[in-house]
C-alpha cells in the first residue's frame, strides 16, 4: 500500500497508485489526490523567528509536484513502518516520531524555541471509502497514535504526554462507497494496528535516543565544570 525511501533531506512515502489523501499537512492539506506523501527534514536554525516558513516550504515542494508535504526536525532516517491485513483489508503506515515537543492534551506547556520534534504519519488503507468514512478512519489513526504515545509513559509538568504540539497525519484511500471505518470494522482495525505499531516503535527509539543525548549533555557539562575548576 505504501513504501518509504530516503532522499535527504526528504523522506518519501510512495502510494501504490493515485489515492485520495486527507490531512492537515502544511502543503496540500484537506482532501487531495496524490501518489506520494513527503517529509522535509529541518532544524530550528533553518527556521528562525520571523522567517516566512510557508512561502519557503511552498517553493521547496516544487521538487515534489502534486505531493502532500510535511516537515519534521526528527532525523528522517529513524522512520518506522508497519503493515497489517484484516479480513482482506490491507493497511500500511510510515512514521517519524520525535517527542521533545510533547504535550498533554487539554493543558499546553509554555513553548520555547528549544522545543522541537513531532509525530508525522503517512497511512494508506486498501478500502474504497466515502469522505465521511475517511474522516472516521482518520479519527482511528489519531486515536492509535495517542494510545501508542501514552503507552510510552512520558511524563510532563502538565501530565502524561499524549502527542506533540505539531503532530500531522495524512491518510490515503481510494474514493468509493464504503461508509464505515470505525473500531468495529476491518478498516478501523487495520488502520489502528499499523499506526499503533509504527508509533510505538518510533517512541521507544526516541526514548533511547533522548536518554543518550541527555547523558552526553551531562558528561559535557561535567567536563566543562572540571576544566573551569582546574584553572
Amino acid at each position: 500500500m505504501i513504501a518509504a525511501h530516503l532522499q535527504r533531506p526528504w523522506l518519501i512515502a510512495e502510494l501504490i497508485r493515485p489515492m485520495r489523501v486527507l490531512s492537515w499537512a502544511p502543503h496540500r492539506p484537506g482532501f487531495v489526490t496524490a501518489t506520494r506523501i513527503v517529509w522535509r527534514e529541518v532544524r530550528n536554525a533553518d527556521l528562525p523567528l520571523g522567517f516566512d516558513v510557508e512561502t519557503w516550504f511552498y517553493d521547496d515542494m516544487r521538487s515534489h509536484p502534486g505531493a502532500v508535504g510535511m516537515m519534521t526536525s526528527r532525523d528522517i532516517g529513524t522512520f518506522t513502518e508497519a503493515r497489517a491485513e484484516v479480513e482482506g483489508i490491507r493497511a500500511g503506515c510510515v512514521a517519524t516520531v520525535g517527542l521533545t515537543n510533547g504535550e498533554s492534551v487539554g493543558r499546553r506547556r509554555k513553548w520555547s524555541p528549544q522545543d522541537f520534534g513531532t509525530i508525522n504519519l503517512a497511512v494508506a488503507v486498501g478500502a474504497a471509502l466515502t469522505e465521511a468514512a475517511q474522516l472516521e478512519a482518520m479519527s482511528i489513526a489519531v486515536q492509535a497514535r495517542t494510545a501508542a504515545v501514552m503507552q510510552a509513559k512520558i511524563d510532563l509538568p502538565t501530565g502524561q504526554a499524549t502527542g506533540t504540539g505539531t503532530d500531522c497525519v495524512a491518510l490515503a484511500c481510494d474514493p468509493g462507497d464504503g461508509r464505515y471505518a470505525g473500531l468495529h470494522t476491518a478498516v478501523g482495525e487495520a488502520v489502528g494496528a499499523v499506526v499503533k505499531a509504527a508509533v510505538a516503535k518510533g517512541a521507544e527509539d526516541w526514548k533511547a535516543w533522548y536518554a543518550m543525548a541527555m547523558a552526553d549533555s551531562a558528561a559535557r557539562a561535567g567536563a566543562q565544570s572540571g576544566t573551569k575548576s582546574g584553572r
